[in-house]
């Protein structure tokens, strides 16, 4: 198939802007250059994108009659099929459009759980995107049933008597979602009882978060030589990948990577996510990414800093990282952001730039989070004395005839396995005039 015939195939839509009121025109612009990234993620094709001021919401068609008619026009002129609001449409909205036009009308929240859907790879990605989609699509069911008379049927498993087509769906949709959140929370089990076998090896762990497309993938790449597909589009990958990372000093820490956030994300793929996101209400620290080179690039550390609230993970202690510095042609951009963000540190996962010094900041963390330990362990215990090395907290070791001797930085969460073993430390020795001194005080 040639290149000119496979884009002759491919949908054309008309993307609709919104600027609400309170909202700038240039945020409004930004959320719909976002919305045509969005829609290109689905291989359509985009030849208009009008960009309306809403002023008030018409609950009929959210826009005026008169809006509504141009818009539809503008449509058809451009051989459009597809009419895609850059807001949320409520189900009678969204029928009236597609009665008016004669059009498929979606909105940015059926655009992202279709994007969702086709990256889904594992099972529980999958499973997450699919309860998303039928919590979704079921107020919008009688758009596809309306037209539908009433049936009669008959039998246990068929629909009752004067049961319509609608509601037999509407009761199998019900019965889907209460499937696939049961299903959800096996995985979630699951996931935890992975969470405490890691666990066994107690290392300090760390999430990586952010906007999506800011470089999350290719920054686990860079620093852990892990092949996590690191593509330059949104939602990329959706399933945590967890890494091992060796830090200068030779501790280790885990670090793993989540899906992306972005702008106006819907509120049921925050809680459908829920199983994919809990790495970062569980991680030690956050490394919060942040595309350097995007012009919007404080609202999308705004945006993951919002959703992080809504999941409960806001206290985690979070490191801030711009990274694609190799890709800012603006240096008063760069400028702006560095007094903006005056702790947060600037690399690039391509060329390498800078990450010798989050490395060192990593290290910096995982010593704050260990404390400085001299153990006696016996030879019986070479399970601990493995775990030890494996969480890089020995410095020296002697082997002894009581046990062996190990000197080291403990992260915290292994201190309870070995508390007993822990030598303490020598009290000193009082020399005979301070003794005296202390008796004549007393």
């Amino acid at each position: 198939m040639s290149s000119a015939t496979a884009n002759s195939a491919a949908p054309r839509a008309l993307l609709l802007g919104l600027q609400t009121p309170g909202q700038s025109r240039e945020e409004a612009e930004a959320l719909l250059d976002e919305l045509a990234e969005l829609a290109a993620n689905l291989g359509m094709v985009v030849p208009a994108r009008p960009l309306v001021k809403l002023r008030e919401r018409n609950p009929r068609f959210l826009l005026g009659a008169g809006k509504t008619a141009e818009i539809i026009a503008e449509a058809k002129a451009h051989d459009c099929g597809i009419i895609i609001f850059d807001d949320e449409l409520h189900p009678a909205q969204q029928r009236n459009w597609e009665a008016e036009s004669g059009l498929i009308v979606i909105d940015r929240h059926e655009v992202i759980l279709d994007i969702f859907a086709a990256r889904a790879r594992t099972r529980e990605a999958r499973l997450q995107v699919e309860l998303a989609q039928a919590e979704y699509f079921f107020p919008r069911l009688r758009r596809a049933w309306s037209h539908l008379s009433r049936q009669r049927g008959g039998g246990v498993t068929q629909r009752g008597d004067g049961e319509t087509q609608l509601q037999v769906d509407q009761r199998l949709i019900r019965e889907r979602i209460q499937r696939l959140r049961a299903d959800l929370e096996i995985v979630r089990k699951q996931r935890d009882v992975q969470r405490r076998q890691r666990l066994r090896v107690p290392l300090p762990t760390a999430a990586i978060v952010g906007y999506t497309n800011a470089g999350k993938s290719s920054l686990l790449n860079a620093l852990t030589g892990a092949h996590v597909l690191a593509a330059d589009k949104l939602f990329a990958t959706l399933d945590p990948t967890t890494r091992r990372l060796r830090l200068p000093t030779g501790r280790t820490l885990l670090m793993t990577d989540t899906v992306g956030f972005v702008r106006r994300l819907p509120h049921r793929l925050v809680e459908a996510f829920k199983a994919t996101l809990e790495e970062a209400l569980v991680a030690d620290l956050l490394i919060h990414v942040v595309d350097a080179s995007s012009p919007e690039a404080a609202a999308h550390h705004a945006t993951t800093l919002s959703v992080l609230r809504e999941l409960g993970a806001n206290s985690a202690r979070i490191l801030t990282v711009f990274n694609k510095l190799d890709r800012v042609d603006d240096p008063l951009l760069l400028t702006e952001l560095k007094s903006q963000f005056h702790d947060a540190l600037f690399v690039s996962a391509h060329t390498g730039a800078g990450l010798d010094v989050l490395l060192g900041k990593l290290d910096d963390f995982v010593s704050e989070e260990a404390t400085s330990q001299t153990l006696l362990i016996p030879h019986s215990r070479y399970d601990l004395i493995n775990r030890l090395h494996q969480a890089g907290a020995v410095h020296r070791e002697q082997p002894r005839d009581d046990g062996v001797y190990i000197e080291g930085l403990l992260p915290k969460r292994l201190l309870d396995s070995v508390r007993e073993f822990i030598i303490p430390p020598p009290v000193a020795q009082l020399h005979p005039e301070d003794s005296a001194a202390s008796h004549a005080v007393a």
